[in-house]
């Protein structure tokens, strides 16, 4: 489960005492709070009816001109979590320990300016949208060599066969350097031809890819083909493809620094294809311009590092060095990420200085 809807409402405000200039106390609010090791199934066995209603003010009185407010209720939720409301905008994020967003305000306590009468609280339906929050993603087309590669590189375990769509959930695992550094890496549904569209697991695949910072491609040397109904697509044709269907679903997905990672290299014949695959990808837009022009992307991936591989080796210095360019893209895009915050905020102060009014 990925994704879950609830009827949230935040509790009325409390009636006020006009006689005594009593004010009503405000209604409780419906708050979002992130938990490591909780999942949407945990919630929704929580709050079985799909409805959550935070607790009403009490009412001013004789003897307690102050009416207490309403009782919150705490929403435990799985960090990586967007929050929309019924029209689509979002109200939040929760991507860490006890990060905090409140879906439901408590309504006003009675006070002279609502006639002393209490108001409702805010009601609305809540989507929680489940995105994995992971380093590294693992990007390709179904039996790629992902979930080996995974079980390769770090402590993960996932489910291997040789046919396609052995993973149909997401998997997440962690490689553990020696300089005590830990990197997250997560194995992803295989892509198919129509994946931007919702076609296979589609949307539920892409909408994960955009919360990571690293896009690990990772094709087959010997090509891709579904099933005899469905077209073979050599190695060139899928890097393409995969460069298609992330630039349709979202444009920018194609701007995060990529490694290519080619498979199978034990296979028959690979050396010389992985040769022809280097030489080819040096004019990556003469590829393009050779497949079809109804898979061609309007924008190349740009591969930082390109590593031909086979997964399943055990005693393979191939991982090693995977591992370590992994690392190393990481830490250059972390550099350069700061070193553009470090601009904007020098640059600000500087207007705050020179020139305040603009500010």
């Amino acid at each position: 489960m990925d994704s879950l809807r609830l009827l949230v409402k935040g509790g009325a405000g409390g009636m006020g005492f006009p006689k005594y200039g009593g004010l009503g106390g405000p209604g409780g609010n419906v708050c979002v709070v992130g938990k490591e090791g909780i999942t949407l199934k945990d919630v929704l066995k929580t709050f079985k009816t799909k409805q959550v209603k935070a607790g009403n003010g009490e009412n001013s009185h004789k003897n307690c001109i102050l009416g207490e407010k309403g009782n919150d209720v705490i929403i435990e939720a799985p960090l990586g979590i967007s929050l929309y409301d019924e029209t689509g905008a979002k109200i939040g994020e929760v991507n860490r320990e006890d990060d905090t967003v409140i879906i439901a305000h408590g309504g006003v306590g009675g006070c002279p300016e609502t006639g002393h009468s209490g108001c409702r609280g805010q009601s609305r339906m809540v989507t929680f949208d489940l995105k994995l929050i992971a380093d590294v993603g693992l990007v390709g087309f179904p039996n790629a060599g992902k979930s080996t590669l995974l079980s390769a590189l770090s402590n993960a375990r996932p489910k291997i066969a040789s046919y396609p769509f052995t993973t149909l959930m997401p998997n997440i695992g962690t490689i553990k350097y020696p300089d005590l550094r830990q990197i997250t890496v997560a194995d992803l549904p295989g892509l198919i031809e129509g994946a931007h569209a919702n076609l296979g697991m589609g949307h539920k695949f892409l909408k994960h890819v955009e919360r990571t910072r690293l896009l690990l491609v990772v094709v087959d040397v010997g090509g891709f083909q579904l099933g005899p109904r469905y077209s073979a697509r050599s190695c060139l044709e899928t890097i393409v493809l995969l460069n298609k269907e992330l630039e349709l679903y979202r444009e920018d997905l194609i701007h995060k620094p990529a490694i290519l990672i080619i498979n199978k290299m034990d296979k028959t014949g690979s050396r010389e294809m992985y040769e022809y695959i280097l030489e080819a990808m040096k004019d990556i837009k003469g590829v393009i311009q050779d497949t079809p022009e109804i898979f061609r992307p309007h924008n190349p991936l740009t591969f930082e590092r390109i590593v031909g591989i086979s997964a399943r080796e055990k005693e393979n210095s191939q991982i090693e060095e995977v591992k370590a360019h992994i690392k190393d893209v990481l830490d250059n895009t972390i550099t350069k990420t700061i070193d553009e915050q470090l601009i904007v905020e020098t640059l600000e102060k500087r207007l705050r200085t020179d020139c305040p009014l603009l500010i």
